[in-house]
């Protein structure tokens, strides 16, 4: 049952600015917004009763286009680079100006209270403003959902305005082009403008949680998904986009505690999300089955096409983009924890999806190689369509989340580091990526092996399993596993050419050196000493 518009979320907007207030849509439900969708003609229903809609010129994030204000809030405490751009607070009142008087000209405005956090001793209570019934529709989705009695007295801590109609002047409002996401950690406010794309409101909650956590609660932000087991075992999946982590910590045997973004306490692990935010190129029943039949009524899916003269989504079908994704409520995953907070980690698995064809499937590294692989946030995606590129393209987001950290990735590192020892957490690195060769020689991990080689970690039967030291990166590679084949856990086997694969595992090894230049020195000794011979 929907909540009607009411003075809280209208006095809000008064004082944001904003004077227009007819038509202020307050709490709609899923089925309220997804009509309010229809109705304007922005999206369509599929055959399982999932609202898809397209987003527009953006499919994706747009890093260079994220912009945080430089104050006297964050000038000494933000480490600025590529990805922690910097504002003049001049340009960020304009911008905050454009978008207010934009607001004031629609004729519809759809507000959300929601909360960020799982623990309620951290949580933060957010309110989005959207320019499209859709987008309010993620936010449902994607953030915590407030009961009637937590909605009385509600008072929001951060604020998110997103509207992808206002195109922004680059000269007068300091951007590079005319979309761009702005922080203001004075102002609590996060601004998307000129972009539909959803992911940017979760990104920006997420980044803003990545600040206030370590710097100001000292507890540990991270990009990575976690699960459960029924004796209370919990595993922490790092991994950039497209490594599997949505997918591997969606075990069927296993509770779900989210899929991207959590924290780490002294005595928990929770999920800032109440839902989760899935890819479904190439999405199929048979190996992704909670992910597929989470789209249903409610469910949010992007940019993905129909199959011709039905309303059935090929999602094998990337012409718009490979970026498609879904948004649904964590309840919409069967066997998701909820409320989504659990023990801490046994077991941390590091996720990289090696298209060179070098990483074993399953290794299990030392704390010192650990800190190295997390700082280094290693994955290589295949080669591009650009004629004449046939190498793989290699990728080094450090503490796999570099866009979304304001803070130097040192203190991430040495936080996690700090927990790993003290908690004695067995370490993995997963490749799903290729083996018996690079990627157009080589061909991919199965899904399944990789479900049996976690498992088997998880279950403590690798305990029993001897060991094998790689002869370049050095991790110990388990010599059997049960429900893997013998001949595919040491990835030099597989390759037909054994000098090829330790000629490319040495210069795979050379990319890692070369990335690593730059913390090496705000690292220990020791973590130099774990780096790859190459």
């Amino acid at each position: 049952m929907s909540v009607p518009t009411i003075a809280i979320p209208v006095d809000n907007l008064r004082k944001l600015g904003i004077r227009y207030t007819e038509n202020v849509h307050y709490q709609l439900s899923p089925e309220e917004l997804v009509q309010d969708t229809l109705r304007l003609g922005q999206g369509e229903l599929n055959d399982s009763g999932a609202l898809v809609i397209r987003t527009g010129e953006f499919t994706g994030r747009s890093p260079k286009d994220k912009f945080t204000v430089k104050d006297e809030t964050t000038a000494d405490s933000i480490h600025w680079n590529e990805f922690n751009i910097p504002m003049e607070p001049a340009h960020f009142d304009i911008i905050f100006k454009k978008v207010t008087d934009h607001l004031e000209l629609l004729p519809e405005v759809w507000v959300r209270d929601a909360f960020a956090c799982a623990d309620p001793r951290y949580r933060l209570p957010v309110r989005v403003i959207t320019e499209k019934p859709w987008n309010n529709l993620f936010a449902y989705n994607m953030f915590l959902r407030p009961t009637d009695e937590e909605l009385e007295d509600f008072k929001p801590g951060w604020q998110v305005i997103a509207v992808p109609g206002l195109k922004l002047d680059p000269a007068t409002c300091g951007t590079r082009q005319h979309n761009a996401t702005v922080v203001s950690f004075k102002h609590k406010l996060i601004l998307i403008a000129g972009s539909g794309y959803t992911g940017e409101t979760k990104k920006g909650i997420f980044t803003i949680l990545n600040y206030i956590l370590p710097h100001e609660k000292n507890v540990l932000s991270m990009h990575c998904s976690a699960n459960c087991g029924k004796d209370g075992d919990t595993a922490i999946f790092f991994g950039l986009s497209g490594t599997g982590k949505t997918t591997l910590s969606a075990d069927p045997n296993r509770k779900l505690i989210g899929d991207d973004e959590h924290a780490w306490t002294e005595d928990s692990i929770f999920n800032f999300e109440g839902g989760c935010y899935a890819k479904t190129i190439n999405l199929t029943e048979e190996k992704e089955p909670e992910i597929f039949n989470a789209i249903r009524p409610g469910a949010l899916v992007e940019n993905v096409t129909f199959f011709p003269g039905t309303n059935r989504i090929n999602f094998d079908d990337a012409s718009i983009t490979e970026n498609t994704r879904v948004s649904y409520p964590l309840h919409f995953i069967s066997n998701a924890m909820e409320p989504a907070v659990s023990g801490l980690p046994k077991n941390i698995f590091f996720l990289t999806c090696d298209a060179f064809g070098v990483l074993p499937p399953i290794s299990k590294l030392t704390a010192e190689q650990a800190m190295y692989q997390f700082i280094s946030g290693y994955t290589a995606k295949v080669a591009g369509t650009e004629a004449g590129v046939t190498e793989p393209k290699p990728t080094f987001s450090a503490c796999f989340g570099a866009p979304f950290l304001p803070l130097h990735p040192g203190k991430y590192a040495s936080m996690l580091g700090k927990k790993m020892t003290e908690h004695k957490v067995n370490v993995w690195m997963v490749n799903t990526g290729w083996t018996g060769g690079p990627y157009g020689t080589g061909n991919r991990m199965k899904l399944k092996y990789t479900r049996a080689m976690i498992t088997a970690a998880l279950e403590g039967q690798l305990e029993k399993a001897t060991f094998e030291s790689h002869p370049v990166f050095g991790m110990a590679i388990p010599t059997s596993c049960p429900g893997v084949p013998d001949s595919i856990l040491n990835p030099g086997n597989t390759w037909s050419d054994k000098d090829a694969y330790l000629e490319k595992a040495k210069y795979l090894a050379g990319l890692f050196v070369k990335n690593f230049e730059k913390y090496a020195s705000g690292v220990a000794p020791e973590v130099l000493a774990a780096a790859p011979r190459s």
